[in-house]
């Protein structure tokens, strides 16, 4: 015989195969008119018969709140490498395993297999802007294989006339365009590969990403010394009678693309090679004997020919970005993390372009602050495990990033991390009034320095390198789109809570919505913030009733 248990909890449960999850009645959700909001459904099972009883099921959905619900399937994914060999208290567990991560869509007309002494989970997903403003109403029935009833929950969801503001916070996570290419194993820039681009653009989008990584010419990003990534390079290049020539057909038609879907920020890739600027990218140039590798690990970031292409490159390309977006729209870097002994290589490097890029945006990954002070980097994107001091020296237009390193007492999105951890960076970034966010993986997937391809639905860490979802947010579906995660949804929740906070202001002003977080969340700093799923629900309400909502 089989015996089922099916219970609601929230968006925020990670629901463990080995530990029972904590139920959360949804109650009478009040969403703002393009909020979204989901909830999962708990399940699992006793079976004595050694598997001869089914243990499917099927969902039945009515209610006029059904046409704004999408739902997936919460999938579990290998976790070899939780964490660090050093840790703090907050994680959900520091042993490899199996954790829930994958969001894969389902259909209602799917069934589904409970598994004896295990706990799984689908997730449902609201989308108020599908509804209009008003009451709705939701039931949900769990059929078993004969169609018997074997649970049913029914709540009413409202949908107020009151939206949230648009985002105002820069983001960009690195999209890695020859990631696709490999894992897919389409050429670079075949209309398969641009098809698939167009899909992950689409998902970058929906995660708030509105500046994009753009590869001019192949970015040097995790790349080990002398090996390099897989070319994808946008611009064409040809040398011929000493003279440079540019061709940007491939550039407009990525500008293009990510525009139709929002995306209004370009960042070009780095102009040399990471952790040090002392050495050129791969750059592949068109000449009279063919095709080949100009620029790379065998060129000098300073003081060669590599300095005479950037000083012809860099103008014909800004010319280019002014027409299809305007420079306040083009971010440039230098080099990634320059650390104090590389300080020296960097502004070396960031000398032979300063007057090309006066007036422009550049912006490098940071955690040194005498490399801010002494104007070596002059806007940085400061690690949250770092940026105190920043703060403390009153650094305006501070940005943020988090990734491998920052482990211990900060937010980061680890698979082995609660995803309150991730979701609290909505109001720390609301808080200290920052301008942007950066994170180096929204799809990579390549072991660390990129010495070979993965499979992520095997290998979330690179390689037993970083903690499992340090690298990819987004999995790469059979089709070519991006199926979703756990943690992209606790990301997309913070930009929820950040645009919350914005709407608070614009009604009663800075000072006072800073109150106002405070009194439901207590003095926060990156290090000191609430660690408990109410405080997100508490904070809404708090709004709501300010607003008068």
């Amino acid at each position: 015989m089989t015996s089922y248990e099916f219970f609601l909890t929230d968006s925020l449960e990670k629901v463990l195969p080995d530990r029972r999850p904590e139920a959360a009645d949804p109650g009478a959700p009040r969403l703002l008119k393009n909020q979204r909001w989901a909830f999962q459904l708990a399940y699992s099972c006793k079976n004595d018969d050694f598997g001869e009883t089914s243990t499917l099921f099927s969902l039945r959905c009515t209610g006029s709140a059904k046409a704004a619900l999408d739902l997936f399937r919460v999938e579990l994914v290998p976790c070899d490498y939780p964490c660090h060999g050093t840790w703090d208290e907050d994680y959900l567990t520091t042993r490899p395993g199996l954790l829930p991560d994958l969001l894969r869509p389902a259909g209602w007309e799917e069934s589904f297999k409970a598994v004896p002494a295990q706990w799984r989970s689908l997730w449902f997903s609201l989308d108020a802007a599908r509804l209009a403003p008003g009451p709705a109403d939701l039931r949900l029935e769990v059929l078993g294989p004969e169609g018997e009833k074997l649970a049913e929950f029914a709540f009413g969801v409202e949908v107020l006339d009151t939206a949230l503001p648009p985002q105002t916070l820069l983001q960009t996570q690195w999209f890695h365009a020859d990631c696709l290419a490999d894992y897919y194993h389409v050429p670079v820039f075949s209309e398969e590969h641009w098809r698939i681009l167009d899909n992950f653009m689409a998902s970058a989008a929906d995660h708030g990403i509105n500046m994009l990584l753009t590869p001019v010419f192949t970015p040097p990003l995790d790349t080990a010394k002398g090996g390099e990534r897989t070319t994808v390079q946008l611009v064409d290049v040809a040398l011929e009678d000493g003279r440079w020539s540019f061709g940007f057909d491939k550039l407009r038609r990525w500008v293009q693309m990510a525009r139709r879907h929002g995306i209004t920020e370009i960042e070009v890739a780095h102009l040399f090679t990471q952790w040090g600027a002392e050495f050129a990218p791969k750059v592949m140039v068109q000449t009279p004997q063919g095709l080949e590798k100009r620029f790379g690990w065998h060129t000098p970031a300073v003081g060669g020919e590599y300095t005479e292409f950037l000083h012809a490159f860099l103008p014909a390309l800004k010319a280019e970005l002014d027409g299809l977006v305007g420079l306040d729209h083009v971010w440039f870097h230098i080099s990634d993390e320059p650390h104090d002994h590389e300080k020296e290589t960097y502004a070396a490097a960031k000398a032979t372009v300063a007057d090309l890029l006066e007036g422009c945006h550049v912006i490098d990954a940071l955690s040194s602050y005498d490399i801010y002070r002494e104007g070596i980097v002059e806007k940085p994107v400061v690690c949250n495990d770092h940026i105190q001091t920043f703060v403390d020296h009153g650094v305006q237009h501070l940005w943020t990033y988090y990734c491998t390193v920052q482990a211990l007492a900060v937010p980061n999105r680890f698979m082995a991390m609660p995803s309150t951890r991730c979701r609290i960076m909505g109001a720390l970034l609301y808080q200290y009034d920052l301008e942007g966010f950066l994170h180096w993986g929204f799809n990579f997937y390549n072991v660390q320095r990129s010495v070979r391809p993965i499979d992520p639905f095997r290998v979330t860490d690179a390689g037993e390198a970083f903690p499992s979802g340090d690298a990819f947010l987004v999995y790469p579906a059979p089709d070519g789109a991006a199926w979703g995660s756990l943690r992209g949804e606790a990301h997309k929740a913070a930009l929820q809570d950040l645009r919350l906070l914005r709407l608070c202001e614009s009604r009663i002003g800075r000072p006072a919505t800073l109150d106002l977080l405070k009194e439901v969340g207590g003095e926060m700093t990156f290090t000191e913030y609430p660690r408990t799923k109410a405080f997100f629900a508490r904070l809404w309400q708090a709004v709501e009733e300010r607003l008068g909502l």
